[in-house]
């Protein structure tokens, strides 16, 4: 099967930033779309960015200035750098990835998220 290995979040002030990186290994004959989705405590877990394997890129309005997401095809790797971070910003972060199996099945894959913080 296939694993999506998040790194990155923690703790920061509000106006700082971070970076989340997931990683998908696995029986992996190609990743379509990547990208990450956030929930924050008492809410539904709602889209933050996602990119298709050509590199086009879709944003959250909430977010749209200030994260940027990208990827490595050959790595199949995902990047989420976030910047000037607010406090509604607070979630678990988690990394999405539609894969195309060795087996020629299409699947939906999750991370197992990481959390983000913003509070002075």
């Amino acid at each position: 099967q296939v694993q999506l290995a998040e790194s990155g979040g923690g703790l920061v002030q509000p106006g700082g930033s971070l970076g989340l990186s997931c990683a998908a290994s696995g029986s992996i004959a190609s990743v379509n779309d990547m990208g990450w989705y956030r929930q924050a405590p008492g809410k539904e877990r709602e889209l933050v960015a996602t990119i298709t394997s050509s590199g086009s890129t879709n944003y959250a309005d909430s977010v749209k200035g200030r994260f940027a997401v990208s990827r490595d095809n050959a790595k199949n790797t995902v990047h989420l750098q976030m910047n000037s971070l607010k406090p509604e910003d607070t979630a678990v972060y988690y990394c999405n990835a539609v894969v195309l199996l060795l087996s020629g099945v299409r699947v939906n894959y999750w991370g197992q998220g990481s959390q983000v913080t913003v509070s002075s």
